[in-house]
């Protein structure tokens, strides 16, 4: 049966970023379809991982500040999820950071801080989950791409340059991975409302900027975490099992206009 193939009961998934916002609602997605999650998240998850106790299904988390870990600590950090669960399925590498600054004034600190957390983190995470599932002979890489993945942006040039950076080695991993039985993609949310969000969607003072992404958005609305799930779990499960190296934008038609 079709739907048969969207189940991954069993299944062990890390998603980074998991505490709250898209990669919460990723994570629960996750769980409801019947796998196992891990967080690698700075901040104890507290939330979700009482969702996904409810559900039956097992949850850890693993401290890790994206900012300042190494190569070494993704490795370390992948090697007690296979300790501890037996396996590793599916990554999700959602987490990232967007610091706002001019152009002529971007400082240093910006750039490289931007850089670590949003390519660097996810590029080395994925590359460490990858030596787990190439023995395994099968796995999950999807990596949260961006609007700015696609666009210049205004303001924001190390998110714009990192969520560049994300696509390109989304594919190239896809282009040596895929002979290997593991899935490398990615995944474009549009303008979405989270928690992260909610100011700019309901504070009077940014009524005005609500009202212009609206109007640029095709489908007339912003996306919700809901929105974004059926393209996780696809490309978490066997429903997606011949995708590879390919982005999916869930943005409403933001890209297509």
């Amino acid at each position: 049966m079709i739907l048969d193939k969207f189940r991954i009961d069993g299944k062990v998934a890390v998603v980074t970023g998991s505490r709250r916002g898209l990669g919460k609602g990723i994570a629960l997605c996750l769980a409801e379809a019947g796998a196992d999650i891990v967080s690698f998240d700075r901040n104890d998850p507290i939330e979700l991982r009482s969702k996904v106790l409810a559900l039956g299904h097992k949850h850890a988390w693993k401290q890790v500040d994206l900012l300042t870990a190494t190569p070494d600590d993704f490795a370390r950090l992948i090697d007690e999820v296979v300790t501890e669960f037996g396996k590793l399925d599916i990554l999700v590498n959602n987490a990232g950071i967007c610091p706002r600054q001019p152009i002529l004034e971007y400082s240093v600190k910006n750039w490289q801080n931007t850089l670590q957390v949003n390519l660097n983190a996810p590029w080395f995470l994925a590359q460490a989950a990858a030596r787990q599932m190439v023995k395994q002979g099968q796995g999950k890489i999807i990596n949260i791409a961006s609007l700015l993945s696609h666009q210049g942006g205004l303001l924001v040039p190390a998110y714009t340059a990192s969520k560049h950076g994300v696509l390109g080695f989304t594919r190239a991993m896809s282009n040596d991975l895929a002979p290997k039985g593991i899935n490398v993609n990615s995944i474009t949310p549009g303008y979405m409302h989270t928690d992260l969000t909610d100011p700019l969607v309901n504070d009077p003072e940014y009524h005005r900027e609500k009202i212009d992404i609206e109007a640029r958005i095709p489908m007339g609305r912003w996306g919700t975490i809901e929105d974004l799930q059926g393209a996780a779990l696809l490309l978490a499960s066997e429903a997606g099992a011949y995708i590879h190296g390919t982005n999916i934008a869930v943005d409403g038609g933001w890209l297509a206009w």
